[in-house]
């Protein structure tokens, strides 16, 4: 526990800095507009800040301040589905059975082979955000299970079941893109073939 506000603001601010990176990143992922992203971490640092009293020095900062992160977008996120009526986990949710056939290559390469980042970026965003949350902590930010299990507040089998569904629905977006962008190169590649002969 730090005697001084000015102790404090110095401790605040050493640990906080190399965070700001990732806690943005990590927003702009959860909210998907560089706007309330902005929004989320300048009231994520204020609350921090509000709390540092709270903070044991020697403790894990990133996972405090994440934590603080994610407590604020839920939050918000409920508040906006409430008054905005958004549609539940439930009804987010679709189930597909994801079973392509490729010859010579796993389908996670081929997979990968006709995406691009802003693909893998827009899947993400398009995670219902009760996996998306444990998606973005624990494959994007390097978080461990434990750790995103204090973040969020919930037990480790949790993180692992919402990590598990949340790789499925992100497997299926991911597919669906891939399955686009290649009946639209067959398409180009139907057109130039028709118009050479």
């Amino acid at each position: 526990m730090l005697k001084t506000k000015d102790e404090q603001k110095k401790l605040y601010q050493e640990l906080l800095l190399p965070e700001l990176g990732a806690l943005f990143r990590t927003a702009l992922r959860m909210t998907r507009n560089r706007e309330d992203a902005e929004d989320l971490v300048q009231e994520t640092i204020t609350k921090a800040f509000a709390a540092i009293e709270r903070f044991e020095k020697g403790t894990n900062f990133r996972a405090w301040i994440f934590k603080i992160l994610t407590n604020t977008f839920i939050n918000n996120y409920y508040r906006v589905r409430e008054r905005d009526k958004l549609p539940s986990l439930d009804e987010m949710e679709e189930e597909t059975s994801f079973q392509p056939a490729f010859e010579g290559i796993s389908p996670e390469q081929a997979l990968l082979n006709t995406l691009t980042k802003e693909d893998i970026q827009n899947a993400i965003d398009n995670i219902p955000i009760e996996f998306k949350s444990v998606v973005v902590l624990t494959l994007v930010e390097g978080f461990s299970y434990k750790e995103t299990a204090d973040i969020l507040d919930i037990p480790i089998g949790t993180v692992m079941s919402r990590l598990y569904r949340g790789r499925k629905i992100l497997q299926n977006i991911l597919w669906e893109y891939s399955s686009q962008k290649n009946s639209i190169e067959k398409g180009t590649n139907e057109e130039w073939t028709a118009k050479k002969q």
